[in-house]
This record gives C-alpha cells, structure tokens and sequence, in this order.
C-alpha cells in the first residue's frame, strides 16, 4: 500500500532530490523574473480597471483624472523599487523586510511586518486566482458559471507545479510571462502606431456606452476622497514587489546584484504596461463601472444583469488589435495564464518567510523543513489551504477580494524602510571613509522618502478602504500576530523546561527503583517476548498485569499461567464496566503514589501489521493506553513488537524503495559503506 501511496506522488511533483542538489535550483535572471514578479507585471491586467471603476462614481468626466493617478503610481513605483534595490543589498539573507524591521525595530515590528505580509500572500493567490478565472470566463462560459470550483482546481494545480520545485515552476511560467509582456508591448506600441501616426479611430466594445453616474459633479473634499480610493485601487500594482527582497537566496551569485537588476527590470516593465494601458485606455473611450448591470447604459437603457463586463486589458486590446484576431486571442489568453501564474509570486515568498519564522520559532517547525523537491512543501500546502478557504468564503470574486488587498504589503513597505532609515543611521554612526558616508547617506535618504511615501499610502489606503474589506486584512494580520506570539512563547517555555542544568536535577537523579509491568490480554508469542525482553532490563520488580473483563477469559488465563509455570507474577485488576486503560491508569498511579522516587516501566506487546487496513483491526487498546501513560510523571512505556507475516511484505516493499528513494533520503542523506566495511563483507 506504501507503494501505491507513493507512485501517485512521483508522478505528480517528480523523484525526490538530494540535498547536495539544491544550488541547482538556484534561478537566474531570465527565470527569477517570472517566478517572483509574475504578481507586480500580472496586476496591470487589473489595475488600471480598478481606478476607472472608482472614477466611474463620478461619471465619465472623472476618467481625465486617470493619467494624474498613474503618474502617482509611477513615482510610488519607481520610490519602492529604489527602496527595495538598498535591501537586497543590506540584507541579502532572505529576511526581506521581517529581517529589515525585526533587526532595527525590534520583534514586535518584526512580526507586525511578517503577519502583514503572510496576509498579502495569502490575497495575492486569491485575487490573482479570481481574476484570472474572470478574464477566462469571457470565452469559457462553464468557467465563470463555476467561478469557486474553478478557482480552487486551479489553486490546486498551482500547488502541484510548485511543489515539483521553484526551479522547475519557474520555467513553466516563464513562457506565458513572457508572452504576456511581449503581447502587451505590441498592443501598446501598435495602438501609438495606429493612433498618432496613421490617425486612425480605435474604439473600445463600451465607447458608445454611458455611465449612470452614482454622484455626478463631485467637488471639493468628495472629489480628493473619490481620487485617492482611485488611487489606492491603482496601488494594487505595487503588490509583489516585497517578494524578490524575499527571495535573494534563490538567485544565483552574485545574490545581491541579481536580485537589484531583477527589481529594477521589473519596475521597468510594470511601470510601462500601466501607463501604456491607462493612455490606450483613455484614446479608445473604455467605460467600466462598479455595478454594471445599471450604470452602464447603451442608447440610454442599463444593459441589465445578463451583460459581462471585460477587463480594461481585454478592451484595449480588441480595440487595437480587432476582435478574434491572431493577437486579440494570444493576449487574451496569455492575460487570463499570467494572472494564475502571478500567484506563483505568493508561492515562493510564503514558503520562505514562513521557513525564516519557523527557525525563529514563530512558526511549526516543520515549516522549515525542505520537501522531496527542495522546496518548502508545508508552506505551500499551508498558502494554498488559506487561499481556497478565502476563494470559497468570497466566491471567487475578485472586485471583493481586491478591497482586502495591499493593506498588509504597505505596512510592511512602511516598517521596512523605516527599519532601513534606523539602519544607516547605526552604520554612519561608526563610519569615517567619505566615500563610503556619502554612499550611506543616499541610501538613507533614498529610504527616507521611502518610508514617508508608503507611509502616506499606507494612510490613504486605510482611509479609503477600511469600509470596503481592509477591516477584514486588519483582522487576520492581528490572528497571524497573536498566533505566531503563542507558538514563540510554546517554544520558548518548552525550551527552558526542557534545559539541562549545569547542576544534577530530579531529571539526572537515578530513580531508587524500578517497578516494571508487562501488559497481558492472553498467552501467546508476542506476550511471551514481551516477559522475556522485561527480565532481561533486570528491574528491581517485574510483575504482569491483566484486566478481567470476561471471568471466564481470566480463569483461563489463570490457569494456563499456572500450567506454564511462568514465574513472574500476574495481578489481575476487575474491570466490571469493561474498560481496559482507566484501570491501568490507575494502578499506577497508586504505585507512583505509594513510591514516588520509583519509576514504573510498562511493556506493551503490540503487532507490526503490514497493510492499511489492518491497523485498524489491532493495537487500538494499546495505542490509547501509550497516548494515557505519556502524561503520567514517572512512567516509561516501552512497545514491544511482533512481526506479524504480512508484515514481511510490507519489509519486502521498503527496501525495494529503498534502493530506489526511500523516505527522508533527502534530509538524511545516501547510506554508503566504507572501504573497511566492504573488505569486511567480502572476507
């Protein structure tokens, strides 16, 4: 059964790699760029869609303030990317801004930043998830007929291209990465071709359309409201930045300067499609609205609940390109697989911070454990379980999803840069070279402005969105923050209960004796060895213990006891409600109590089973009597087992898996004989 259990997992992430493997799946720049800026260079297909739904409140009018927007975005791009660029350089470990903010602002900060970001990645599969299911459900009616049941099969076969490795993932996201930005430009340099140079007229599927406008003539302190939530909507295209200071340890050397040019060209890139995309926009009269099906009027009537709202992307580029053209299709269709893939961003920052707090004890342990593949499985399991709930609780929405967003990746921008600020201040503190203070004192200014910029978006965000679902990012960051604060304090009591003393204990104590107990249902093989491996520890007493459930079992066994001439004594304990652990339990209890500087060591007699379904048939009973004696003080439960013969198959099936990839090789290690041991054998 191990086999079949096995198989069906080689076939979906591959053979497990060994751990001298793992600077191979080190990603150069021409992979890095997919795997961690898929989210930043995917959001263009969103965002600039969600400034001219907020816009639309006001009506058409409005849009002429969309190039005002994008231009703020820009210059908050381009100030976190150069942000950024002065952490992979400080910071080249792969703490990304928790390191940043836990080394120079302290743990509590540390944490807010970690449960900041663990939030954004989680919405980051969600909202990327959803939208791309929105973008693939204008050409798929069954896709967006089952919005929730496609998101999730999606996540999970995410899930499943990651867990294969983030090497491996990432070559099968950079094809359609690439594709996208490539189609993207074309789109962009040929509408500038069409329109400026030839004249020509492009007009977007909703040119003729209207908006019935929800506040018309907004003014005065409406109107700033009305534009920063636009704002802040278009902020979404910042989402993912945080994930390659994250990730520097993934690259290959040198870490710190592949890392920065990979930041830099992403900027670059994402910075281009927006604003290329907000303008084309703009020249082929694009209407979107937040609730289509009555503010959007065609001849003066809504076009009512049955009409699907395209993306911005997907209008610009029918407008550019013509509907059903070679390209129309290409980008569509790259644009729906880059917006899946752009989760593939949360799925390799998630793993990582969650390894970096698992080893600062915030987190499971197991967390930090490299998988079959080299990756952080458990952490990309755990991403995928909190995204699927999230998709399912919000039906694959992504106009809901998307107010949740970005809250949780300013305040990591916030902190981190102050943490940056603080960080040049100490370096500067201690340093005398010019040239090295100079290049110190730009950096902390280029940090500076950082901060206070992200600090305002973090504001405005705050302000804008509260009502609209960033409560509810609030929220989970605050369960993250108190849950990693319990599992810290778990660890840290565990680890001081658990110290060895420079002076001798109770713990080091040797007991004054030991008073064993060996378990008995009935006379046969495994109880037998069970006597046998108890006499030979040699304990000051040994007897053997049975519950009376049946008297007529007990007689029996008395009597063939006796026939044996077995001679260890056995106690027998009347069970008359037919319980088996509670009297044991209790038994020695009383021992312990009427001894207390004895220790009891009970033997179990258990069988090795070699199929599933047989664990269900034995070693129930002895199983909940272990789980009891485990938290009774004093007492050692020792399991002595009983081959049963199907068990020899099951032997049989683990070293023929051995020879080809047994379980935990990766972590232990190949089990290779000396040179002494081998001319042993030969002899």
């Amino acid at each position: 059964m191990s086999k079949l259990t096995d198989l069906p997992k080689r076939i979906l992430i591959g053979r497990a790699l060994h751990s001298n493997k793992l600077g191979e799946t080190l990603l150069s720049k021409r992979i890095a760029l997919p795997v961690f800026a898929s989210d930043p260079l995917s959001s263009v297909a969103y965002a600039p869609g969600e400034v001219l739904l907020v816009l639309s409140v006001a009506g058409v009018s409005a849009y002429n303030f969309s190039p005002w927007i994008a231009l703020a975005v820009v210059v908050l791009m381009f100030t976190v990317v150069a942000s950024y660029r002065q952490n992979v350089h400080a910071y080249p470990s792969g703490g990304g801004d928790y390191e940043v903010a836990n080394v120079n602002l302290g743990p509590k900060a540390g944490l807010t930043v970690a449960s900041a970001l663990l939030v954004d990645y989680v919405l980051t599969v969600a909202v990327s998830i959803s939208s791309g299911i929105e973008n693939l459900g204008s050409a798929v009616p069954f896709v967006i007929e089952h919005k929730t049941f496609s998101a999730v099969a999606v996540i999970i076969l995410l899930t499943l291209m990651n867990l294969r490795g983030v090497k491996e993932s990432g070559k099968l996201f950079a094809i359609p990465t690439y594709v996208f930005v490539g189609g993207v430009f074309v789109m962009i340099a040929w509408g500038a071709v069409r329109g400026l140079l030839m004249g020509e007229t492009m007009k977007a599927p909703t040119a003729d359309f209207t908006i019935h406008a929800e506040h018309q003539g907004l003014a005065g302190f409406a109107l700033v409201f009305l534009l920063l939530r636009a704002f802040s909507s278009g902020c979404a295209a910042l989402t993912g930045v945080e994930a390659i200071s994250n990730g520097v340890p993934a690259f290959r050397k040198p870490k710190s300067r592949n890392a920065a040019t990979t930041l830099a060209l992403m900027g670059g890139l994402a910075v281009t499609m927006f604003c290329g995309i907000i303008a084309l926009a703009m020249a082929t009269d694009v209407r979107m609205a937040e609730h289509p099906a009555t503010d959007l009027l065609k001849n003066g009537t809504p076009v009512g609940e049955g009409y699907t709202q395209n993306p911005v992307i997907s209008q610009v580029a029918e407008a550019v390109f013509g509907n059903g053209s070679f390209l129309f299709i290409v980008l569509a269709a790259a644009t729906a697989l880059v917006l899946f893939l752009a989760a593939n961003t949360a799925y390799n920052g998630f793993p990582l911070l969650g390894s970096i707090l698992a080893q600062d004890r915030y987190l499971p342990r197991q967390l930090h454990t490299r998988g079959d593949r080299l990756a952080f499985s458990n952490g990309i399991v755990l991403l995928a379980a909190a995204a699927a709930i999230l998709v399912y609780i919000y039906g694959a929405d992504s106009t809901k999803l998307i107010q949740l967003y970005i809250v949780g990746v300013f305040v990591s921008f916030t902190l981190s840069q102050t943490g940056m600020v603080r960080h040049w201040n100490r370096l500067l503190a201690g340093e005398t070279d010019p040239a090295k203070r100079r290049h110190m004192v730009r950096s902390r200014a280029i940090n500076a402005f950082g901060a206070f910029f992200t600090g305002l978006v973090l504001v405005v965000v705050l302000i804008t969105k509260f009502t609209h679902g960033a409560w509810v990012a609030l929220l989970g960051m605050v369960i993250f923050y108190a849950t990693m604060t319990a599992i810290r304090k778990h660890y840290d009591r565990v680890a001081e209960e658990i110290a060895a003393g420079d002076e001798p204990g109770d713990e080091t104590v040797r007991p004054s004796r030991v008073h064993a107990i060996v378990l008995v249902s009935k006379i046969h093989k495994p109880t037998l060895r069970a006597l046998a491996y108890s006499k030979l520890m040699r304990s000051d007493t040994l007897e053997a213990l049975t519950i009376s459930v049946d008297a007529d079992e007990t007689k029996a066994l008395r009597e063939e006891w006796q026939r044996r001439g077995i001679d260890v004594p056995l106690k027998v304990l009347d069970s008359p409600y037919r319980e088996i652990t509670r009297p044991v339990i209790d038994y020695v209890k009383r021992l312990r109590k009427e001894s207390p500087r004895d220790v009891i060591s009970v033997y179990i007699p258990e069988y090795v089973v070699g199929h599933w379904y047989e664990h269900l048939l034995h070693n129930q009973s002895a199983l909940r009597l272990k789980g009891r004696l485990l938290f009774t003080p004093g007492v050692m439960v020792t399991s002595v087992p009983w081959q049963l013969d199907s068990s020899e198959a099951a032997k049989l099936r683990a070293r023929k898996r051995a020879e080809w990839n047994a379980p935990g090789s990766v972590r232990r290690g190949p089990v290779t004989e000396s040179k002494k041991e081998k001319a042993a054998t030969k002899k």
